[in-house]
């Protein structure tokens, strides 16, 4: 499907306001250092409170755009916290707060003007457990077009994000069969699939291979590499593994203990190009961590 076959992001009136909502998506550099690949992000001291208790602290770092970027360190370290605040899903925990700020090209998507809905629109999620709708495959894929009040031919679109996916020849024959009657590995593609419907810019993946097999993690992560020329993606992973196969730029992240309460507060250790990270760290804790002397 050609570019632009796709369908058009919206821009001013899309419930960003129109100083804000027309952002530019820049090239990125293709080759060369992935750090050096345009901003998607830019956070500035980012803290993230859960009432009085601070779970992540002053975060600084820029996520290039159309690159994978991997969230690796222990549990209890903050990596999901901050991966939900890249599309305010925090938003949705009532005690949650941010401080700091988090910049989608340029723009402080914590700014009372932005809409969280069209954050959300434009940086979709794929979650740890796959979670299709209780419809059919079409209706699926369908569901967000539908919302978003999308007028292109939803035949089109169901094949376009299924085949970005991988899953079109699997499910061709299918599509008004129940989504719940597929593989694990095909409903998280199935996920992916309609995340993809909207035609987000941004991914954010939470450990989209802690359930599934070998075989279909696999297929997400070349998935991942076919797709990530026209989207950015940034993945929550434990997998170490995984993190050095898939990602381009790495971050890891530990959990300091506060002796007194017990509490883990996540703090960025070190954010680099993932060859360098796993091959020639420059923190001693990163080195223990990917080295598996503990984590």
């Amino acid at each position: 499907m050609p570019p632009e076959a796709r369908t058009k992001r919206p821009t001013a009136g899309s419930g960003i306001p129109a100083s804000r909502a027309n952002v530019a998506r820049p090239v990125a550099r293709r080759g060369g250092d992935p750090a050096s690949s345009s901003p998607v992000f830019r956070l500035d001291d980012l803290s993230v409170y859960y009432g009085s208790f601070k779970a992540v602290r002053n975060v600084s770092m820029s996520i290039p755009q159309q690159q994978i970027t991997a969230f690796i360190g222990p549990s209890g370290c903050g990596k999901t916290t901050l991966l939900r605040c890249l599309n305010r899903m925090n938003d949705l925990v009532d005690i949650a707060r941010v401080e700091g700020k988090v910049l989608y090209h340029g723009v402080d998507l914590y700014d009372e003007q932005v809409n969280p809905v069209e954050v959300r629109r434009r940086i979709g999620m794929v979650f740890q457990k796959p979670n299709p709708f209780p419809k059919s495959i079409y209706d699926n894929i369908t569901f967000g077009p539908k919302v978003a009040g999308v007028k292109g031919n939803l035949e089109e679109i169901v094949e376009r994000s299924l085949r970005r996916a991988a899953l079109w020849d699997e499910v061709k024959d299918r599509l008004k069969d129940s989504a719940m009657g597929l593989s694990g590995g095909q409903q998280q593609r199935l996920c992916i699939a309609r995340a993809l419907a909207v035609d987000p810019e941004v991914i954010l993946m939470d450990e989209p291979c802690s359930a599934l097999d070998p075989i279909a993690t696999g297929r997400i992560e070349d998935l991942m590499e076919e797709i990530k020329t026209d989207y950015t993606i940034v993945i929550v992973t434990h997998n170490m593994q995984q993190a050095a196969r898939v990602s381009d730029m790495c971050a890891f992240f530990t959990a300091e203990i506060n002796e007194h309460s017990d509490t883990r507060t996540g703090i960025l250790v070190e954010f680099d190009r993932t060859e360098t990270m796993f091959s020639n760290p420059q923190d001693e804790r990163t080195e223990n961590y990917v080295t598996g002397r503990f984590g």
